[in-house]
């Protein structure tokens, strides 16, 4: 057997265990970071990636213990930062599969800026955004995602501030990926991290994760057996959109704006159901606004899946064709020459 093939028997045969570390995983017994972490485990394999090649990196919070937990390399790095390291880790070594691991408050708050940026340059960088609607790590104060009048330690008498919308703001910065899965749903968790992992881009998925400490509950609505087919609708593309506990709610676009409709006593209204195109960002930008109050009673679901995706070049290939084509033109350069300049001084 060659090396070559021996390589890839190895590869083909790690498991979801390969990728496990041997640390302690300090989350609070219950908290919803467990089932993302089993699912990225459990996709790892298939992937056919050597674990050398691949990279996790985080900020700070409860989400960025993640790297420690991965059996592959890893950086726990600053607050709100970890896209600028992720940026330069991907401009100096394009060949590594980079995932950056970020919660609401590490990505939308003091690493908002940093995020839009990445997403509009289009780095081949997977994104998982945990978002429990609370800061965590610091014990339980509002987060720029948490709801008005969220009551904190830090807002008792309520919040004042009018929240983010996350895939809304993604869309807004150019984002060539953007989707939303659920910690609750582990099996379409995983297929969102195999979509975005073959995405050509900066994929982002939101995960509603919840903080059963300080925010216990926070997506209930969307989770709870009785109630969450009538509260959420899962996109397909190709497929219409249609929900509910008997699957008999469906949405329809009334110019550009969304319409439920009842599939029982509006039937001629079936053939004109939305179906969803994960490449229209017009429809696409009207879905990450189905974010109604779930006690409203025209509240619009709240949707699941890959909202929007584009092919657009990366910004790691156009670097290296800009450096190649400068050594084409000019040669390569002497460093030492570089630092040393044309012009020296003397000091008297």
């Amino acid at each position: 057997m060659s090396k070559v093939s021996d390589f890839k028997e190895q590869v083909s045969k790690l498991t979801p265990k390969d990728f496990a570390s041997n640390q302690d995983i300090r989350w609070c017994p219950g908290c919803g970071d467990y089932s993302i972490l089993k699912q990225v485990q459990a996709v790892m394999p298939e992937l056919g990636i050597p674990r050398e090649n691949i990279v996790f990196i985080s900020g700070i919070g409860c989400s960025s213990r993640f790297p420690y937990y991965m059996n592959t390399y890893g950086m726990h790095s600053i607050h709100g930062r970890a896209t600028a390291v992720a940026s330069g880790l991907k401009a100096a070594r394009p060949d590594l599969s980079v995932w950056l691991i970020t919660g609401d408050g590490d990505s939308l708050s003091i690493g908002g800026n940093h995020l839009i940026h990445m997403l509009r340059r289009n780095f081949d960088v997977n994104i998982l955004l945990f978002n429990n609607q609370i800061y965590g790590l610091t014990k339980g104060q509002y987060s720029p995602t948490s709801e008005l009048g969220k009551k904190t330690k830090s807002t008792p008498l309520g919040s004042i501030d009018h929240p983010f919308n996350p895939l809304s703001l993604c869309m807004g910065a150019d984002a060539t990926f953007i989707a939303r899965a659920m910690d609750r749903e582990p099996k379409h968790m995983r297929e969102i991290l195999l979509h975005a992992n073959n995405h050509k881009g900066t994929s982002l998925i939101e995960i509603y994760q919840n903080c059963n400490i300080f925010n216990d509950g926070a997506f209930s609505t969307f989770t709870d057996k009785e109630i969450k087919k009538e509260n959420s609708i899962y996109l397909e593309h190709g497929k219409p959109l249609i929900f509910g506990t008997k699957g008999d709610k469906g949405i329809v676009l009334d110019g550009f704006q969304p319409r439920i409709v009842n599939l029982d006593s509006d039937a001629e209204l079936s053939e004109k159901l939305w179906i969803h195109d994960v490449y229209d960002r017009n429809k696409a930008n009207i879905l990450t606004r189905f974010f109604d109050d779930p006690s409203n009673e025209k509240a619009l679901p709240r949707p699941f899946g890959i909202f929007y995706q584009e092919s657009r070049f990366c910004y790691e290939d156009a670097l290296r064709e800009q450096l190649v084509g400068v050594k084409k033109s000019k040669g390569t350069p002497d460093l030492d020459q570089l630092l040393s300049g044309p012009n020296t001084w003397e000091i008297k």
